[in-house]
């Protein structure tokens, strides 16, 4: 399946805390610039005929007022911490105005954390106006949403397998500090590459900065764009400066197309 023209929306780029940080005046945090200012990392990925989420992060909806969504065809899950799937809830007001059950693809861990967490969603006996979902499990092999190839790529943070996605020439990446070699096979070729990238400083289940271009320079992609940044990392600006040619920070609203 050839895959049409997409437009990648970042409806967020920040961590779990988010930026600013709650109580935190540091310069980061009490900057007047917008692109200082995060939501938690998310993407939608749209033809001209589908929409697709990435992710839906504390701020979700938010994030869907924001960008003026008025459909969303599926949500794809990268893992199950909080700050990745707890705007699921939200999903009700695309439940009512489609008229069908939002369908989600995620890893088993990921479907058993949502069971959890969203219980009342799938009780036998559902409250009036609970969000409609369908679950659907997916392991590496490809599928489609709509008219979208997805291709998903198992990476690591720390110990938990996170799913990355590729959609054509773009590749999706958070939450990962280590990718195995057999799933960096799956990234080459790609015109753009989105991997998070924390801080300066070594974390333990991130990429830093430096370690985030190395593998962007080792996978030889032409065009970077690094997400799920703390406050830690510094400014928008100054940081955007030093960064190598055809890298970039991404910043909320930030839109590519490929």
């Amino acid at each position: 399946m050839n895959t049409p023209p997409l437009t990648i929306t970042f409806l967020g780029t920040g961590t779990s805390s988010g930026v600013p940080m709650i109580a935190c005046e540091c310069a980061v945090c009490t900057s007047k610039n917008e692109k200082d200012t995060r939501l938690r990392s998310s993407i939608m990925v749209q033809s001209p005929s589908t929409t697709i989420v990435v992710d839906t992060t504390p701020d979700f909806r938010y994030q869907m007022l924001r960008e003026k969504v008025k459909r969303l065809d599926a949500v794809l899950f990268t893992h199950p911490h909080k700050d990745h799937i707890a705007g699921l809830d939200d999903v009700r007001a695309f439940n009512y105005f489609q008229e069908q059950a939002m369908e989600v693809y995620a890893n088993p861990m990921t479907i058993d954390a949502l069971m959890r967490e969203f219980a009342y969603a799938f009780a036998d006996k559902k409250y009036p106006g609970v969000p409609n979902i369908e679950l659907n499990t997916i392991g590496l092999e490809a599928f489609s949403v709509g008219n979208i190839p997805i291709v998903p790529l198992q990476v690591w943070h720390l110990k938990m397998p996170v799913f990355a996605f590729r959609f054509g020439d773009f590749t999706y990446i958070t939450d990962a500090n280590r990718i195995d070699e057999s799933e960096k096979e799956k990234i080459w070729g790609s015109k753009i590459v989105v991997v998070n990238a924390l801080r300066k400083e070594k974390h333990i289940s991130h990429y830093s900065l430096d370690e985030a271009i190395a593998l962007v320079q080792e996978l030889q992609v032409p065009e970077a764009y690094f997400t799920h940044i703390s406050h830690q990392l510094g400014r928008h600006d100054e940081i955007e400066n030093i960064l190598p040619e055809g890298m970039h920070l991404a910043y909320d609203g930030l839109e590519l197309h490929v």
